[in-house]
C-alpha cells in the first residue's frame, strides 16, 4: 500500500519522537563499558565478570542497607541520581581484540569509563587505548606489575599486583622454614603472556633474595594441548614447593598430567588465576586437597564483617556459586569506579581520573581484608593487603597472614 505524504511526515514525527526519546533516557544513564573474555576457552570468567558487576550496579542503581559506597542511594547523587549502565565487549583473549573493542566502546557507544579484562595481556592495550582518547580505566581484576608502571595518566588498580602476592607467598614460606619445615627448592610455571612472565621474573628476585633455590622453570605456550614435556620437567627437578602461574584450563591439564604422571610436590602454591576457579577444582579438586592459592578476598571475613556475607548471597543468587578471588575484585572495582564518577559529579574523563586519584575508601567500607582503597601516583592501590587460602574439605580458608587466618596451614599438601 502506499502512503500519502501527509502519512509520511506523520511516520516521520513518530520516529523522530521516539528516537529523541530513547536519547533522552540514554542521557539519563552513566554508561561504562566492559571488556572481559565472554567466549574462547576463559569464557566462564567472562560470565562470572558479569555477575560480579551487575551485582555491582544492583547496588548502587537502588538502595541498600550496606555501608558500601553509593549503596544507600538510588543511582549516582552526584548526577542529579542518574543510573550506571553497563555496555560489554569480547575480547575473546585476545590483546588486539581488546584495543580494538576498547576503541568502538570510546568512540562509537561514547563510554564514560573502562573496566576490565582479566587478561593482563589484553588490560595493557585496552588500558593503552583508554590513555589515548583520556578515558579512565579501571583494571579490575588483572595482576601484573608492570601495567601501573609504564607512565599512564588515567590507569588505576584497586587490588593486588603479583610483587605484593608473591611477596605474601614467600611470607608464609618463610614463617613455615622458622618453624622447622624444609623448604629449600622451588619450581616455577607459566604461561608465555605479560601474565605468567612478570609473575616469573618476581618469584625469580624474591627466591634470590629470600634464600631459596629455583631448580625447575618451565614457561609453556598458553592453552597447549599437552603439557607432558613440561611436567616431566618439573619432575626431574624434584622441587619441594610447585608455583604455578596458570588459567583454568591450563590448570586442569597440569593437574591432570601430573597425577597421569606421579608426579607430586610436597605442596603447591598458586598465582591464583585458574587456582581460584571453581571449574578447575570441580575438575580435579580431588587432587588439590591443600593446595595454597593467593588471593584478595576471603569469606571468612563475613564472620567479623557479615555485609560479606550479604553482598556473597546477592552475587550467589546471579552466579550460583560464591564470590571468589577474580569475581571479589571485579566487584569493588566496580564499585570503586562508580563512587569516583558520582564524586567527580561528571562525565568529563579528566575530571574522574581527578576523583579517582583522589579516592579514599575504608577497608571496613569494602568486602574485602583491605586497609582501605586509594591510589598512588602510578594508579596502584599500596593498602590491598592479600591473603593466602587452602583448599581443604572441598572448599577454601583463610591460613595466612596470622590476623586473618582461621587455621594452620597444612603442610605438606594431601591432595
Amino acid at each position: 500500500m502506499k502512503l500519502n505524504r501527509r502519512e509520511l511526515v506523520a511516520g516521520a514525527a513518530v520516529l523522530a519522537a521516539s528516537l529523541g526519546s530513547a536519547q533522552a533516557q540514554a542521557a539519563e544513564e552513566i554508561v561504562i563499558g566492559a571488556v572481559f573474555p565472554m567466549s574462547g576457552s576463559t569464557a566462564q570468567t567472562g560470565v562470572d565478570a558479569r555477575n560480579a558487576i551487575d551485582t555491582a550496579l544492583a547496588i548502587i542503581n537502588e538502595k541498600h542497607d550496606l555501608d558500601l559506597p553509593l549503596a544507600k542511594d538510588a543511582g549516582l547523587p552526584g548526577l542529579g541520581g542518574k543510573k550506571v549502565k553497563v555496555v560489554w565487549a569480547d575480547h575473546q583473549g585476545d590483546p588486539q581484540k581488546g584495543r580494538a573493542e576498547a576503541e568502538r566502546l570510546i568512540t562509537q557507544d561514547k563510554v564514560t569509563a573502562l573496566i576490565g579484562c582479566y587478561h593482563s595481556s589484553v588490560s595493557a592495550t585496552v588500558s593503552q587505548t583508554a590513555e589515548r582518547y583520556a578515558v579512565p580505566f579501571m583494571c579490575a581484576d588483572s595482576s601484573s606489575p608492570s601495567l601501573n608502571q609504564r607512565g599512564l595518566k588515567f590507569f588505576f588498580r584497586a587490588s593486588a599486583h603479583d610483587e605484593m602476592f608473591s611477596a605474601a607467598m614467600f611470607d608464609l614460606m618463610d614463617a613455615l622454614r622458622k618453624q622447622g619445615q624444609k623448604i629449600e627448592t622451588l619450581a616455577l610455571f607459566h604461561e608465555d603472556t605479560i601474565f605468567g612472565t612478570d609473575s616469573a621474573n618476581v618469584q625469580t628476585k624474591l627466591a634470590a633474595a629470600r634464600g631459596y633455590k629455583i631448580v625447575a622453570d618451565v614457561k609453556y605456550r598458553a592453552n597447549s594441548p599437552s603439557l607432558t614435556s613440561e611436567v616431566q620437567q618439573l619432575k626431574a627437578g624434584g622441587a619441594d614447593v610447585l608455583m604455578p602461574s596458570s588459567y583454568t584450563t591450563d590448570g586442569i591439564l597440569l593437574v591432570r598430567t601430573m597425577n597421569e604422571l606421579g608426579y607430586k610436590p610436597k605442596a603447591i602454591v598458586a598465582q591464583a588465576a585458574g587456582f581460584s576457579e571453581k571449574a578447575l577444582y570441580d575438575a580435579v579438586g580431588d587432587n588439590l586437597e591443600g593446595v595454597i592459592t593467593r588471593a584478595s578476598f576471603s569469606l571468612d571475613l563475613a564472620a567479623k564483617r557479615p555485609m560479606v556475607a550479604k553482598v556473597n548471597d546477592l552475587f550467589k543468587a546471579k552466579a550460583s556459586k560464591d564470590l571468589n578471588d577474580n569475581t571479589s575484585r571485579e566487584f569493588m572495582a566496580m564499585i570503586t569506579l562508580a563512587d569516583a564518577i558520582n564524586r567527580a559529579a561528571s562525565t568529563d574523563g579528566e575530571k574522574i581520573r581527578g576523583a579517582l586519584a583522589a579516592t579514599k575508601i575504608p577497608g571496613d567500607k569494602t568486602i574485602m581484608p583491605w586497609k582501605s582503597i586509594r591510589f598512588d601516583d602510578t594508579g596502584q592501590n599500596p593498602d590491598c593487603d592479600p591473603v593466602l587460602l587452602q583448599y581443604v574439605g572441598k572448599k577454601f580458608v583463610t591460613i595466612f597472614p596470622d590476623a586473618g587466618a582461621i587455621a594452620k596451614p597444612l603442610w605438606p599438601m594431601k591432595g
